[in-house]
C-alpha cells in the first residue's frame, strides 16, 4: 500500500524513496509490552530543515528534552525555540536525525561536524540525543544512532563523539551497546572530561 495508508507522514516519503539503505528507511522493533508480541514500526530519517513537518518535530522534541531532568529540567525560552530550526539550517555542518512512530515524532539526534587534527578526518559530535518518555526501551535510540553514523560516513567522518551525564544509566547503556566508550589517549593519563565556560 501507499505510505499514507501505512500512516507514514507524506513529507517523509520522498526522502525514503531516495535512500534505499535500511538505516534511513523504516525499521521494525519489538515492543516492550507485557504481551511481547506486538511490533512497533519506526521511520528514521535525516531531517530537511525546510520541511515544516520536520521543523515542528525538532522543536517539539527538543522542548520536551529540555524539560526532562537529563536535559536540565528547564524550558527553553520561546524566542530561542522559535529560531532553532532556521539557525540549524544556516549551518551546513549541522544535521538532524529524526525517528517517527507513524506520524508522531519520538526521537532526535542533533549533530555537528568537527575536525580531528590527530586523524585528519571529520568527526561528528552528537549534541542532542533524546527519545520521548513513552518510547524509551524500544530500540529507538539504537535506530537514531544508526542514522547518525550512516550520515557521518557520507561526510567522511572517522568517529562520533557525545557527552552524557554520569547518572544517566539508560543512555550510557545504549551508547555502550552501540560501541561508544569513554575517551582516553593513554590509560595512565585518565579519561577525558567534558568542560564548559559560559560566555555572557
Amino acid at each position: 500500500g501507499s505510505d499514507q495508508a501505512r500512516g507514514v507522514p507524506p513529507l517523509l516519503s520522498s526522502f525514503r524513496a531516495e535512500q534505499p539503505e535500511p538505516s534511513l528507511r523504516s525499521f521494525a522493533s519489538p515492543t516492550m509490552s507485557e504481551a511481547g508480541s506486538g511490533i512497533s514500526q519506526f521511520t528514521v530519517i535525516k531531517a530537511d530543515y525546510a520541511n515544516p513537518v520536520h521543523a515542528t518535530a525538532i522543536e517539539t522534541l527538543i522542548a520536551e528534552y529540555a524539560l526532562d531532568p537529563m536535559g536540565g529540567g528547564e524550558a527553553i525560552k520561546p524566542e530561542i525555540l522559535a529560531k532553532m530550526v532556521s539557525e540549524l539550517a544556516k549551518r551546513p555542518f549541522a544535521y538532524t536525525i529524526l525517528a517517527f512512530s507513524a506520524e508522531k515524532p519520538v526521537g532526535i539526534c542533533n549533530c555537528f561536524e568537527g575536525y580531528s587534527t590527530f586523524s585528519g578526518k571529520t568527526l561528528v559530535n552528537i549534541h542532542d540525543c533524546a527519545v520521548t518518555k513513552d518510547f524509551r526501551g524500544k530500540g529507538v535510540g539504537q535506530l537514531l544512532l544508526e542514522g547518525v553514523e550512516k550520515e557521518a560516513k557520507t561526510r567522511g567522518a572517522g568517529k562520533l563523539t557525545l557527552e552524557v551525564l554520569e547518572n544517566n544509566k539508560p543512555a550510557i547503556g545504549s551508547y555502550h551497546k552501540f560501541g561508544f566508550a569513554p575517551y582516553e589517549l593513554d590509560p595512565a593519563m585518565g579519561k577525558a572530561e567534558f568542560w564548559q565556560k559560559v560566555i555572557p
